[in-house]
């Protein structure tokens, strides 16, 4: 392969396919990543641990094997970065948190280890918040990731460095987490793609937090792949999927195939916009237009069709659900004083929802089992449902604190916080498998991504539908200078 830097874009298939070919070698692409990370990525501050050294040893390894005829798998020699949450077994993990500076894992973590069986060489890790917990990708460690499309914003979070590393051509697979919108409101800020599974069906054992050897599974919390292309995330799903630790004995994992054959077969739902949380309307635009796409190619379209509940009462189960997957960590002093907290501004909720008893929890829960069912029927009419990702694009750096007492600039209007993740409840209460890719950029080149939510187990239903939107769409934004 004389020129190189076709690896800085290429699909992870294109660059899976040019190793076998022995177009490029393993080595000479590890190469490349991370000379493209040195040269380019001070300004983003993505990929902030690397072993190198260990990187090209495996890279001269797999061209070896390549060489003797021997591959060992579909991501045979393929360089790649992981989001620092996740354990890597022999290279530094920190998940943003200065007590885990140093902290070099003895194991992998599943999914980990599931992409390495695949052939992937894991030369680096990408930035997020501490313990993965905000929409913003800081920490007193690495620092503060940029967007690459305006170095103002950021690119998300948690999964911010993997959206921002994707976007500027450092890797061309990415391991996320997605519990509160991790996978997804990064690929809409960064303008890449991403898929939040199915609850469940990527085993996630040894990601952080909790604290290393933790072997609770997390309400709502789930691993998936991020790419540059929806044949990546369905490659991704394929290699991670399958049943956990417990259940691995005796179950075995079988997605159902797409309910379609065709776009024009599909019944599409689109829920672009709601009074509980308005949709800027640059955005709605072209959101707006992704659905007209969809309909011009045949498929049925209706703006009108609901599940039975509103977007306040889902918006609300999942704020509890979420604050209270995330109080594991909270000291039982904390929590009894949270618990006090009487006023009724952001904080003070967020508060009593992270020190709700169980039996509130309870009912919290039943009430997302209630709204399952709805979406269980209304998937009985429909394929597939298309929501916005955030009412709006990228916001500019806040590392304010307390959290939930920011605001973000939304259409003209500061709204609360916690509102940018209004659009992730509906398919994170209900445990909904969910693809989001970008659909168009703001006139100030800001990227906009859609949610193509599925019924539940039914991934390969959102990933089909977001398969022939990403193409229909023109695929993703390359920011300016990458």
């Amino acid at each position: 392969m004389s020129d190189l830097s076709q690896l800085a874009y290429a699909t992870t298939a294109e660059v899976a396919a040019m190793i076998q070919k022995k177009e490029v070698s393993s080595r000479e692409a590890v190469d490349y990543f991370l000379a493209r990370v040195e040269a380019l990525d001070k300004t983003i501050n993505s990929v902030v641990t690397i072993d190198a050294e260990r990187a090209r040893a495996e890279a001269d390894a797999a061209d070896t094997e390549l060489a003797g005829g021997t591959s060992r798998g579909p991501l045979h020699g393929v360089p790649m970065t992981i989001k620092d949450s996740y354990q890597t077994k022999g290279m530094r993990t920190t998940s943003g948190a200065p007590e885990l500076t140093d902290f070099i894992p003895e194991e992998d973590a599943w999914p980990v280890a599931r992409l390495r069986e695949a052939g992937a060489i894991i030369y680096g890790k990408t930035n997020l918040p501490i313990y993965a917990g905000d929409l913003q990708s800081y920490n007193e460690i690495f620092g503060t990731t940029n967007n690459p499309h305006d170095t103002t914003r950021t690119p998300g979070g948690s999964s911010g460095g993997s959206g921002a590393a994707l976007a500027c051509g450092f890797t061309p697979l990415e391991l996320g987490s997605d519990i509160g919108g991790s996978i997804r409101l990064p690929s809409h800020m960064s303008g890449v793609t991403g898929h939040k599974p199915s609850y469940g069906i990527v085993p996630a054992h040894g990601q952080i937090p909790g604290p290393p050897g933790t072997l609770t599974m997390a309400d709502l919390a789930v691993a998936g792949p991020m790419a540059r292309s929806v044949e990546d995330l369905e490659l991704g799903l394929d290699i991670m999927a399958g049943p956990n630790r417990w259940e691995q004995p005796a179950w075995r994992l079988e997605l159902p195939a797409p309910r379609k054959h065709a776009l024009k077969d599909y019944r599409i739902a689109t829920w672009l916009d709601d009074p509980r949380c308005p949709v800027e309307p640059e955005a709605r635009t072209l959101l707006e237009n992704a659905a007209s796409a969809l309909a011009r190619a045949g498929a049925t379209v209706s703006a009108d069709a609901r599940p039975e509940f509103s977007l306040e009462k889902i918006a609300a189960t999942f704020m509890a659900l979420l604050q209270s997957a995330l109080s594991g960590g909270v000291s039982r002093d904390k929590i009894e004083e949270y618990a006090q907290s009487s006023g009724n501004t952001s904080t003070d909720q967020t508060r009593r929802l992270f020190a709700m008893r169980h039996r509130e929890w309870l009912s919290y829960n039943e009430r997302r089992m209630q709204m399952r069912k709805r979406w269980e029927e209304f998937f009985q009419d429909w394929d597939v449902m298309l929501l916005p990702v955030m009412p709006c694009p990228a916001i500019t750096h806040d590392h304010s604190e307390p959290q939930a007492g920011r605001t973000a600039l939304v259409g003209g209007q500061q709204r609360p916080y916690w509102d940018l993740v209004t659009w992730m409840a509906p398919a994170g209460a209900c445990l909904l498998p969910a693809t989001v890719i970008p659909v168009g950029q703001l006139d100030n080149g800001l990227p906009i991504g859609v949610q193509i939510v599925g019924p539940y187990l039914e991934d390969r239903t959102a990933l089909h539908v977001a398969k022939h939107l990403f193409e229909m769409m023109g695929g993703c934004p390359r920011p300016a200078g990458f």
